[in-house]
C-alpha cells in the first residue's frame, strides 16, 4: 500500500490514524519502529526522551523545572512528563493520530493519558490508543545492547553479534578503532533491563486487563516486525469502521 493511500481514503479526505502506544525493553527496537510507521502513516512520533531534551534545550516553564530535578539527580515526575506531552499533543501534526515511544511508563501515566483522549478526536473520529508490545528476548536484547560498537569518527554503529565489522574491533569505512559506551556495558545494561521489567510489568498488566494490548515478535527482521505492526494497525482500525 502507498503512502498516500495509508494517509487517504478513496475521497481523497485524511484518514483518522489516532494514537498508538508502543512499548518495549530497552534494545527491542521500538523507536526504530515508531519511526518507521510515523513515516508510513504521516503522523507525529513523540519521543519522550526528545521531548524531555527539547524543553529543557529551549528553555520551556517546564524544561527549567525538570532540568532542576534531573540536576539533583532525581527522576522527573510525573506530572511534568504529561505536561510536556500535553502541551505536545496540542499541536497540528497530532491532528490525525501520533505514536507514542516512551510514554507511558507508569501505570499513573496510562490513567492520565486515558483520561486525556477521552475528549479527543482525530480526523472527527473517537478512537482508542491501539498499544503494541514489541516483544524481545531478555538474551537477545542483552546482545543487542552489550554488542553495540560505534565509530567516533563517522558514527557508524555495528553489533559484535549481528553485524560485525569486517575486521574486528575496526571500522570498516574509515579503520577508526570501534569504541563501547560506559553505559552498554554488561553490568549497566543488566540493571537497565531489571528496572524496565520492575517498571513495566504494572503497565503491560494495565493494558492487558482492558484487553487493549497487542504484542509482535521484535526478534523477527525489522522489516518483518513493521509488516506485522503495520498489519496490526490496519486490522484494528478496520475494526472501527
Amino acid at each position: 500500500m502507498s503512502t498516500s493511500s495509508a494517509t487517504e481514503n478513496v475521497t481523497g479526505k485524511a484518514v483518522a490514524v489516532g494514537p498508538i502506544i508502543i512499548l518495549g525493553a530497552p534494545g527491542a527496537g521500538k523507536g526504530t519502529q515508531a519511526k518507521l510507521i510515523a513515516d508510513r502513516y504521516n503522523i507525529a512520533h513523540i519521543s519522550t526522551g526528545d521531548l524531555l531534551r527539547e524543553n529543557v534545550a529551549s528553555a520551556t516553564e517546564l524544561g527549567k523545572k525538570a532540568k532542576a530535578i534531573m540536576e539533583r539527580g532525581d527522576l522527573v515526575s510525573d506530572d511534568l512528563v504529561c505536561g510536556m506531552v500535553s502541551d505536545r499533543l496540542a499541536r497540528a501534526d497530532c491532528d490525525r493520530g501520533f505514536i507514542l515511544d516512551g510514554f507511558p511508563r507508569t501505570t499513573a501515566q496510562a490513567k492520565w493519558l486515558d483520561q486525556f483522549l477521552k475528549s479527543r478526536s482525530f480526523a472527527g473520529r473517537r478512537l482508542q490508543p491501539i498499544v503494541i508490545n514489541v516483544q524481545v528476548g531478555y538474551n537477545q536484547l542483552l546482545q543487542r545492547l552489550t554488542g553495540r560498537r560505534t565509530c567516533p569518527v563517522c558514527g557508524r554503529i555495528y553489533n559484535v553479534y549481528f553485524q560485525p565489522p569486517r575486521r574486528e574491533g575496526v571500522c570498516d569505512f574509515d579503520g577508526a578503532p570501534l569504541i563501547q559506551r560506559k553505559d552498554d556495558s554488561e553490568e549497566v545494561i543488566s540493571e537497565r533491563l531489571r528496572s524496565y521489567e520492575r517498571q513495566s510489568l504494572p503497565l503491560v498488566d494495565y493494558y492487558r486487563k482492558q484487553g487493549r494490548l497487542h504484542g509482535v515478535n521484535g526478534e523477527l527482521p525489522v522489516e518483518k516486525v513493521t509488516a506485522e505492526l503495520i498489519s496490526l494497525i490496519e486490522r484494528l482500525r478496520a475494526a472501527n469502521d
